[in-house]
């Protein structure tokens, strides 16, 4: 459930003052479709850019007007997760970051940084067979 994870959420502030505790928007897949969670959202005034799954679409249009407007949905939006998405699944692929052992924030954080080095480099070597 997506409740427990944003009630956690603590993002530091540059200068002086608290943590922020509520993001400007949530972009996240079909799973966080369900009404609660869009509810959760609303109350806390965060906007969601989540895909509705094609059944639920079906079961508002089965019930005609008493199945309301559909949530709102910005596509541009949804392919900047979409890259977030493709670049933690390329983060991934290192077993470091996979499965964290480190103790320390900091140490997490360097291989974190040496996993995004490696991924650059790569990507902006082109192979001799993907040559032009």
């Amino acid at each position: 459930m997506l409740v427990p994870v944003l009630e956690g959420l603590r993002v530091g502030r540059r200068g002086p003052g608290r943590p922020r505790t509520r993001p400007d928007r949530l972009r996240g897949d079909k799973a966080y479709s369900s009404r609660e969670t869009r509810a959760y959202l609303r109350r806390r005034h965060i906007k969601a850019t989540v895909a509705q799954p094609g059944d639920q679409r079906a079961h508002r249009r089965r019930k005609g007007r008493a199945g309301g407007r559909p949530p709102a949905f910005d596509k541009t939006q949804y392919k900047r997760r979409s890259a977030a998405e493709r670049c933690v699944s390329k983060w991934k692929q290192f077993r470091a970051v996979a499965s964290p052992y480190d103790k320390r924030d900091y140490i997490f954080n360097g291989t974190l940084t040496a996993a995004a080095m490696v991924i650059w480099l790569h990507d902006t070597v082109q192979e001799p067979s993907e040559g032009p």
